[in-house]
């Protein structure tokens, strides 16, 4: 027995299959695929894998990071549970609210005010995140869906650097498939740019390589698809591949769903009670038959109980299916169930029918259906059913895959019309290569290119708030989604402007139900025409989408009902029901889910522009908390093992980072009454801060969007002018230039720089790469300020009483930046701050401009190593903020600010 199997009967109490063994044979990961039947242990196997390498040995060559990538919600929670479950077998579950200690974190991002538990605060340990096809991959485009606008970047780095991706059951994911495949390739071609690895494991009984082969990805294809992880020959002969499911194929018109529902009720009627119980699946292609076929079987008054799955129900709904009827346990002697479903439950649902009643689907599907039949053992049943395959019919799917799925069946109903597994695979080793791609054809309809990904770099809104839209990488056609949650709005007195839901409303993800955005606009503001296009919601209906910019919200209409938004409806509308999910034919109040006492306090600060909800704690000093950011920063640094000048430059980020908070902007946001008598303070408890928030410097300048981490930034520059601007990362390399042409000599120093303190002496030291980082880091550290240096909304109402120009995110040209104590006995100088970087070009004040200093950045370390750095600063800032240290500089009246 090998170390592996040993560690692994351990687990589970049995022996790896061959394939499992196989896959964590190699200690070197990398790239693969996974064809492997279901019900042959995919998600152990995986699992296993990874606890075996990266927690058990501690290989540092694995990623810390295993991010489980499903093409259904109903699936996350599932799986998840299943690795709580294996992680806990090892007494390594992280239990939030503790200590790490090297204990790995299960996390769920599925949108919703918990966020996946602080997921993103402890980027040096091992966590399984779990979600979506939809949650992931816009966070791995830096467009996360249901996310605050300035927690993308931060995921986008922890996403895309020290992670192991599992796309499980790609035959659902459609174009998200595709655009996981290119962007394994992209960052394969920047892997030697970053420090820790980024990889992907495609995942299905049904995979085939060439779904992964592009332009892009062609120089990678051939590693990604040598030596596949597949089911042995000689595991074929028994276990679940030899059970035997017979095949009947019927016709049924689309619209006879009383016909369809006969045929259902026929097929369980033929079942006998067994060990896993009496037991029908029923499978349709969209929840609308679903539905349909749901109501037809109740009508029909079965003896047995009737469910229906599909993936529009809220996860409130959802969380009594596992212990009810889609769980192993569940299927026993004396079960007698019918349960009715969409895809769903193709993937992740460890569940066993004696029959299968399924709608003729392509034949990836197909496979993935039969194999909940007679999954344990015995014989089962199947009944495929051919609804019509014109273009209506084969809806969501084309007509051409429905053609190629019957052409297999028939082809199987000459021998002895069997699709158990060993069939099915001895029946597709017998095909051609051109056989098997007309068998799987695979065109996904958007491929996303490398300039599109560095595009997404940018998380900069435009004026009005909109963004790239990235939902044609994720899903095709009518199946993007966004979420919507119900709650009890008072209604309108008369003659008064309707009330909107609280500012302080955070959904929690029990409450978020799936709904196609099509059909979201349709339901909330009528179906358009070309005459009438119905841009507003429908009289009557009430509904609203947060604004980012002003930090409440809004009434939605028509377009901005769009992929990935969260919309809160009142209660009143209706639009669900608890049995049938997402009703847009209901007008039945819905009843809100009960408040939740989970959720991530992260997420105000990260969903508006102006928050200081981060900032909100026991009085602290700047110099205090810059010195806990500071140390934690490179305790984080060491863990993830980067480089020591990295390291350094880290460090240095998080003691500078909140120099700006000295801005008069910030400190009078504090008042006066409250705050101990200092113009130093970092921090302060919520109730000394003067709300609303308009950051006044003195009463007729009001700085409304001030963002004080740039002012921290363009303090940096202000120490280069100050004692260097020859710096090399100043002017120092284009003195030539700007006097040749006429713009100005390089001015001489303000002062020498053995007059600087000993933290402005490490930033002269820095070279011009490690100056341009460490300004971006300091910059980035709250995710709202980042590549792009221009005004923001708040700034356009800004009146210029003295000429000095309108601000850029509240900090204007020539601001002095009050002296501070940062470390004990050295005091800052005061520091003018100059928008110069801000502008095209080179400037003759700071040189190079903000857009170039990134550009270069880019190039360096890769975008997503550049938002991996971007992250490790921002948890290492967030976990100081919870601290509860005290503050020397306040129980002491000495340091300058007092």
């Amino acid at each position: 027995m090998t170390e592996y199997a040993t560690w692994f009967q351990g687990l589970t109490g049995y022996q790896p299959r061959g394939w499992q063994g196989q896959l964590a044979g190699d200690a070197v990961p990398r790239s693969r695929v996974i064809r492997v039947p279901t019900g042959y242990g995919k998600t152990l196997g995986v699992l296993g894998a990874w606890l075996y390498h990266r927690v058990e040995r501690k290989d540092g060559r694995w990623p810390r990071r295993l991010v489980w990538t499903l093409p259904m919600r109903v699936l996350a929670e599932q799986t998840a549970e299943a690795a709580r479950e294996c992680v806990s077998r090892l007494g390594l579950l992280w239990t939030p609210g503790t200590e790490h200690s090297g204990k790995v974190g299960i996390h769920v991002l599925m949108g919703g005010s918990d966020q996946g538990g602080e997921w993103n605060l402890h980027p040096e340990e091992a966590a399984v995140l779990v979600g979506t096809q939809d949650m992931l991959l816009s966070r791995a485009l830096n467009r996360g869906y249901a996310a605050g606008r300035a927690r993308w970047p931060m995921e986008f780095g922890l996403l895309n650097h020290d992670a192991l991706w599992v796309l499980d059951e790609v035959q659902l994911m459609d174009v998200g498939l595709a655009t996981s495949a290119q962007l394994q390739g992209f960052f394969d071609e920047d892997s030697p740019l970053g420090h820790r690895p980024r990889l992907s494991w495609w995942m299905s009984a049904t995979l085939q390589p060439a779904w992964l082969h592009s332009v892009d990805t062609a120089s990678r294809h051939g590693d990604w698809v040598d030596r596949p992880t597949t089911l042995e020959p000689a595991a074929r002969s028994g276990g679940p591949a030899a059970v035997p499911k017979s095949l009947t194929i019927d016709h049924i018109a689309l619209a006879d769903h009383a016909s369809f529902a006969q045929r259902c009720l026929d097929a369980h009627h033929a079942e006998q009670d067994g060990p896993f119980g009496r037991i029908t699946l029923v499978v349709c292609n969209t929840v609308e038959r679903a539905c349909q076929t749901y109501d037809a079987i109740v009508k029909l008054k079965p003896d047995a109980d009737v469910e229906l799955v599909h993936s529009r129900f809220r996860p409130f709904e959802r969380a009594s299916w596992t212990s009810r009827f889609l769980v192993r346990a569940a299927c026993r002697s004396g079960a007698n169930r019918i349960v009715v479903a969409t895809q769903v439950v193709e993937a992740g649902v460890d569940i066993s029918s004696g029959s299968l009643v399924t709608e003729l689907a392509p034949w990836s599907s197909l496979v993935q259906r039969f194999g909940r039949c007679a999954r344990y053992e015995g014989s089962g049943r199947v009944v495929v059913v051919d609804r019509g395959r014109d273009e209506k019919a084969a809806a969501p799917y084309a007509v051409d895959q429905l053609d190629g799925a019957m052409r297999a069946l028939d082809g199987l109903t000459i021998g002895a019309a069997d699709v158990g597994i060993a069939s099915l695979e001895a029946y597709e080793e017998s095909l051609s290569v051109q056989q098997l791609i007309a068998l799987y054809p695979y065109e996904p309809q958007h491929l996303l290119i490398r300039r599109e990904l560095d595009e997404l770099f940018d998380t900069t809104p435009d004026l009005t708030g909109a963004d790239l839209d990235i939902s044609r990488f994720i899903r095709s056609g009518d199946e993007r989604d966004l979420s919507v949650f119900w709650r009890e709005v008072p209604k309108p007195r008369k003659g008064e402007p309707r009330p909107a839901p609280p500012a302080d409303w955070r959904p929690a993800r029990e409450e978020l139900c799936s709904v196609p955005f099509l059909r979201a606009q349709e339901w909330l503001c009528g179906k358009a025409t070309k005459t009438a296009r119905k841009p507003r919601l429908r009289p009557g209906v009430r509904a609203w989408i947060w604004d980012w910019i002003d930090g409440e919200w809004v009434e939605a209409d028509r377009a901005a009902l769009i992929p990935g938004r969260i919309v809160c409806v009142a209660a009143d509308v209706g639009g669900y029901r608890p049995e049938r999910g997402f009703d847009p034919e209901s007008s039945t109040p819905v009843v809100p889910v009960p408040a939740s006492l989970a959720w991530d306090p992260q997420e105000p600060a990260d969903g508006q522009e102006d928050s200081e909800e981060l900032s909100a704690s026991a009085y602290k000093t700047i110099a205090t908390h810059d010195r806990e950011v500071g140390e934690l920063s490179r305790t984080v640094a060491a863990e993830v093992g980067l480089p020591p000048r990295l390291t350094e430059i880290l460090a240095l980020a998080g003691r500078w980072h909140d120099l700006g908070k000295a801005h008069p902007a910030f400190q009078n946001v504090i008042r006066a009454a409250e705050r101990p008598p200092r113009g130093d303070l970092a921090k302060a408890p919520s109730k000394a801060w003067a709300r609303p928030i308009t950051y006044p410097v003195h009463d007729r300048d009001h700085r409304r969007g001030f963002r004080h981490e740039l002012a921290s930034c363009l303090a940096l520059f202000g120490v280069l002018r100050r004692y260097a601007p020859d710096h090399p990362a100043l002017l120092g390399p284009w003195a030539e230039v700007l006097g040749l042409t006429g713009l100005g000599d390089v001015p001489a120093p303000l002062a020498g720089s053995a007059a600087a303190s000993s933290l402005e002496q490490a930033v002269l030291r820095c070279t011009a790469e490690e100056f341009d980082l460490l300004a971006y880091l300091v910059l980035a550290h709250h995710g709202k300020v980042r590549l792009s240096l221009h005004a923001g909304p708040k700034d356009q109402s800004y009146v210029d009483r003295d000429g000095r120009g309108s601000p850029i995110r509240g900090v204007r040209d020539g601001d002095v930046l009050p002296g501070i104590e940062l470390e004990p006995g050295e005091v800052l100088p005061d520091l003018q701050l100059s928008l110069a970087p801000a502008t095209l070009g080179l400037s003759e004040i700071t040189g190079r401009s903000w857009r170039e200093r990134t550009t270069a950045l880019m190039r360096t370390y890769g975008p997503a190593g550049l938002a991996w750095l971007e992250a490790l600063l921002i948890a290492a800032d967030r976990r100081a903020s919870k601290l509860t240290t005290s503050d020397p500089l306040l129980s002491s009246p000495e340091g300058r600010g007092a």
